[in-house]
């Protein structure tokens, strides 16, 4: 089985490293300093198992996790972590595997061989527990063959695509591989349903207004660029829009 460790100290590495290469059937391929470069990383070497710290500066271990599971094929995931008692009950009762710093080689053993991949629900509850942030900031995304972060605030548009979704970034487009029933449940805060084929960043709102034929659409503001009949409300949502819109 190979696996990626990753961890912002690069002593805590070393530990995993020198642990893993005791047990039988398991091999490091590869570490990573933070969230950002294990993405990277694990879109190269395609890992069995990624060994996630949680607490790290930047993309946390749940954030990563986040965007580990959206991946077609994602790897399990094994958290380490200092939590106290509640989280651990969590871990425990989701079945995630998860090691205790500092690392024994039992444990991680044990939690390599109990490790799973984990659904976008188990990982909320565990942040929920771990009283830490779940949300993403950023979403992961394929381009030119390489996996990116778009940052959320530079999105204006989630719009479907057939099975995909296009999203509509300061950068440009660009196409993703999850839900918008998803999207618009983790980030209903910032976005607002238009219709059921787009979600649309209140912050990137400039105004409503009336087309000649009586409908209202959305006018993004200046420098974001979508097509007027895409941006057009549908009456089910139009309530919902002015309510969310009301004193921008």
């Amino acid at each position: 089985m190979k696996v990626l460790v990753v961890d912002d100290e690069a002593p805590a590495r070393d530990r995993l490293k020198r642990i893993l290469d005791e047990l039988e059937g398991y091999e490091c391929v590869g570490e990573a300093g933070n969230g950002e470069q294990a993405l990277s990383m694990v879109d190269e070497i395609r890992p069995d198992i990624v060994l996630l710290d949680i607490r790290m500066p930047g993309l946390n271990g749940i954030q990563t996790a986040h965007h580990l599971n959206s991946l077609e094929q994602p790897p399990a995931v094994v958290f380490a972590t200092a939590y106290d008692e509640y989280a651990i009950e969590a871990f425990e009762a989701r079945a995630i595997g998860y090691v205790l710093k500092p690392v024994r080689s039992e444990r991680l053993a044990a939690a390599l061989d109990h490790a799973s991949r984990l659904a976008g629900p188990v990982i909320d509850e565990v942040a929920e527990k771990s009283r830490m942030a779940s949300r993403r900031e950023h979403i992961c995304a394929r381009s030119q063959g390489r996996l990116v972060l778009i940052p959320l605030a530079d999105i204006a548009v989630f719009r479907a695509d057939q099975k995909y979704v296009r999203v509509q970034h300061a950068g440009g487009e660009t196409l993703i591989d999850e839900s918008l029933k998803s999207l618009e449940r983790e980030f209903g805060d910032d976005f607002v349903r238009i219709h059921r084929s787009a979600l649309v960043s209140v912050a990137y709102v400039n105004r409503l207004e009336k087309t000649t034929d009586g409908k209202t659409r959305v006018v993004l503001r200046e420098g974001s660029q979508a097509g007027e009949d895409a941006m057009i409300i549908s009456r089910r949502h139009l309530a919902d829009v002015r309510r969310r819109l009301k004193g921008t």
